[in-house]
């Protein structure tokens, strides 16, 4: 199995709160940084989405790609690729887990990430670091500072 990279944050607001942001692709422009654009393309039952396109310019890696999402309960998404231009592997997740009587969260994200170039095992490692803690920081950025998103 492949190494992943992990890291955590705590977010003062209640994981439904966080889980709003988190499954509103469309705004990812807005807050993410390195997503340029995101395009649903398929959604579940529940109007989730399942499939989803995005745009990706995070300077050395400027990317096209689609990753399948699925949805475990209310607290956790996972993604893995369906196709990509540099990509061969970029599988991921947040877990959300209620804290402080549930008006904060504590937000883990795991990454894999694997390029179709040849990468020492160690610059990958870090390239997900920054990737994880960049969108840990806008994510926390985001929910924090626009109390009225909508839940999902």
């Amino acid at each position: 199995m492949a190494e992943h990279t992990s890291s955590s944050i705590t977010i003062e607001a209640a994981p439904a709160d966080v889980m709003g942001v988190i499954a509103d692709f469309a705004r990812y422009p807005e807050w993410t940084g390195e997503v340029k654009e995101a395009e649903v393309l398929a959604t579940d039952a529940k109007g989730r989405a399942e499939q989803v396109r995005l745009l990706l310019d995070a300077g050395a890696i400027k990317d096209d790609h689609t990753l399948a999402y699925t949805w475990t309960g209310e607290n956790q998404v996972s993604w893995t690729l369906v196709k990509s231009q540099m990509l061969r592997a970029l599988d991921g997740s947040y877990t959300l887990a209620p804290a402080g009587g549930g008006d904060r969260t504590e937000v883990t994200y795991q990454l894999t990430v694997d390029v179709k170039i040849p990468m020492l095992g160690m610059i990958k490692r870090k390239a997900e670091k920054v990737i994880i803690d960049r969108a840990l920081a806008g994510l926390k950025k985001r929910v924090e500072s626009n109390p009225s998103h909508p839940k999902v």
